[in-house]
């Protein structure tokens, strides 16, 4: 039996500074997009004559959103866009420890797609600042 896990139920909320909002009509979430630093300490006395390195930086990267436009949903994401302080959020999957990732970060791009036969959809990228937090359970505390 597979212990695979479907997204569909997966939640994105947003702090709004006394509680957890959900935002609505999310398709896909892409992300986090967590890379590491490395830092070649290579010399000549190396063994073997292979290159070697010790780990730099880490870097969270971002998060994609992809979504039904709604205004109440845009509205949110616009609102951070214009705002110079970082927000806290958090993905809620769906699976059986009810696992969550929080973090927080800046909202960097939120571009409008306006087809011509189809729905009217919004992207938000966020690129996070600071580490990723898995939690299990049901979070309704304050972000950290």
């Amino acid at each position: 039996m597979s212990n695979a896990v479907s997204g569909v139920g997966t939640q994105f909320r947003r702090w709004d500074g006394s509680a957890w909002v959900n935002l609505a009509e999310i398709n896909s979430i892409t992300g986090p997009t967590m890379t590491r630093d490395f830092i070649d300490v290579t010399s000549l006395d190396s063994t073997g004559g292979y290159r070697e390195f010790i780990a730099g930086f880490r870097d969270a990267g971002t998060i994609s959103l992809s979504m039904n436009f709604t205004r109440a949903t845009y509205d949110a994401f616009k609102d951070d866009f214009e705002d110079p302080n970082s927000h806290f959020y958090e993905i809620c999957l769906s699976d059986g420890e009810s696992t969550t990732l929080e973090f927080e970060g800046l909202v960097t791009e939120c571009p409008i797609t306006i087809p011509t036969d189809d729905k009217i959809t919004a992207d938000v990228t966020i690129k996070i600042s600071g580490p990723v937090t898995m939690n299990s359970g049901t979070n309704t505390t304050t972000p950290a």
